[in-house]
């Protein structure tokens, strides 16, 4: 699926309908430069199976996992950004619970990620500059 999303509240819509379609075990990594809108599309995602489009979810930068209990299961929301060397994305868990729903944002930093990927998104602010274009494939 491609489509062009006009402004930041068009972004949920393809958000929460993604988060309909994954199940447990779904590991989805997210694409695109600073300020593409990686994390505004990972919280949509995690707030339709909350339930709760107002739930905090804030990026992960520092933290570099956030976990959500939802009513569809766990669901896990990473940043890789600032991960120093690949191999420490073991100690993150990210692969530990083969029933909760991963998100994961900059995760070409770790290619066992990557590899491990079933759905990959990928945004991109256009050349007008006006909105994002978005890119979801499901491996």
């Amino acid at each position: 699926m491609e489509r062009l999303l006009p402004d930041d509240a068009a972004t949920s819509a393809p958000g929460a309908e993604l988060a309909t379609t994954l199940v447990p075990g779904d590991l989805v990594i997210l694409e695109g430069d600073l300020g593409a809108g990686k994390t505004a599309l990972a919280r949509a995602i995690i707030r339709a199976p909350a339930g709760d489009p107002a739930l905090d979810v804030p990026s992960p930068t520092f933290a570099l996992v956030q976990p959500y209990d939802t009513p569809k299961g766990a669901v896990l929301h990473a940043d890789l950004y600032r991960l120093g060397d690949p191999r420490e994305v073991d100690e993150l868990g990210l692969l530990d619970n083969p029933h909760a729903i991963v998100l994961v944002e900059w995760a070409e930093r770790s290619p066992e990620i990557v590899g491990a990927a079933s759905v990959v998104i990928t945004l991109a602010i256009p050349p007008s500059r006006a909105g994002r274009q978005v890119s979801i494939t499901r491996r």
